[in-house]
């Protein structure tokens, strides 16, 4: 198993991110903190990987693996297999590549990433 190491103490804040990508309906702020980069993930009430998303990475599916933790309102997941799953507040989640997604709710869906920050919603 693949061992990280963190050689330096660092700290940085979402509210001030080196990255700002604003897709329909979406806010992706990212942050490298030593050599890790993560992102805080908001998702309005209406958004949908396959409306939102599809047309910035023209893709058919969403082709990058999750890794995070949901501190806001719900997210549903459908594999392209038809497997699906809905993530809510509280719960830690990994998601493989080939799937879409969308917001369940009125409540706005929020995400901390720390697997696909460096490349979610960058346009192709």
């Amino acid at each position: 198993m693949a061992t990280n190491v963190v050689s330096q103490l660092a700290s940085r804040s979402f509210d001030d991110p080196d990255e700002k990508r604003r897709p329909d309906k979406t806010q992706v702020d990212v942050v490298t903190v030593s050599d890790y980069t993560m992102a805080r993930f908001r998702f309005e009430s209406g958004w949908r990987w396959s409306e939102c998303i599809k047309p910035v990475v023209k893709t058919d599916s969403c082709q990058v693996s999750h890794v995070g933790l949901c501190t806001g309102g719900s997210l549903t997941v459908e594999l392209s297999d038809g497997t699906r799953a809905t993530v809510k507040a509280g719960d830690s989640y990994a998601i493989p590549p080939g799937h879409d997604a969308w917001v369940e709710g009125n409540e706005p869906f929020v995400g901390y990433e720390f697997l696909s920050a460096a490349e979610y919603a960058k346009e192709a």
